[in-house]
């Protein structure tokens, strides 16, 4: 995980090096525990999440305190899980891993737990597509288990192959997720490459 992502203006995440968008939803809420400088660590958003072969990535439509994005690398991402209540949203719950920078020690970090919550339509899209993704990151590197190894490198989900998955993905009319056929990004000469947020060597 990573607090407040670098975006665009347009809210859309900076991508890293070899990451590929593939899919953003609209009209969820967001809740994420232990953030630090917020009132009882706890924060609920609305907002939009958007999926890669790397991560996915929470913006809020407004900020919170100092809350804006959260970024949760996929091989991070453990005891998922689609919930469907009888009398509130179907939502998907679980927890990630934190990103802990090289100079700094696992134990001072802790493990977050998260819920996305489909406020608006359908899930019958992006829940298969999310399943599907993060199986296939994890079948393709291999030595991310279950749970996610805290020091191993987020941004080797990069090499998983995600377009046979996007030409097979079906798609819910009631579902108002956005499949990207095409990037979405207009500045690709920009890229990431760490997760170092402060270091001058994350964009290209």
């Amino acid at each position: 995980m990573a607090l407040n992502p670098q975006l665009f203006p347009n809210g859309m995440p900076v991508p890293f090096v070899n990451e590929i968008f593939v899919l953003a939803r609209d009209g969820v809420e967001f809740e994420i525990d232990k953030i630090p400088g917020t009132q009882g660590g706890t924060v609920k958003a609305r907002g939009t999440i958007y999926l890669s072969n790397i991560r996915m990535v929470f913006v809020a439509n407004k900020p919170v305190e100092n809350f804006v994005a959260f970024d949760m690398p996929l091989l991070y991402v453990h005891d998922e899980k689609f919930n469907q209540p009888i009398f509130f949203c179907n939502n998907i719950s679980g927890h990630v891993d934190p990103v802990v920078p090289d100079n700094e020690h696992r134990a001072l970090y802790s493990t977050h737990s998260f819920k996305i919550l489909f406020k608006e339509g359908g899930c019958g899209t992006f829940v298969p597509l999310f399943f599907n993704l993060i199986a296939s990151v994890r079948q393709y590197n291999q030595h991310a288990r279950a749970e996610a190894q805290p020091r191993m490198d987020p941004l080797q989900a990069a090499q998983t192959p995600v377009d046979d998955m996007m030409r097979h993905a079906y798609v819910d009319p009631n579902d108002p997720t956005r499949i990207f056929l095409q990037q979405p990004n207009s500045e690709p000469q920009l890229r990431r490459r760490t997760y170092q947020s402060h270091n001058a060597a994350n964009q290209i």
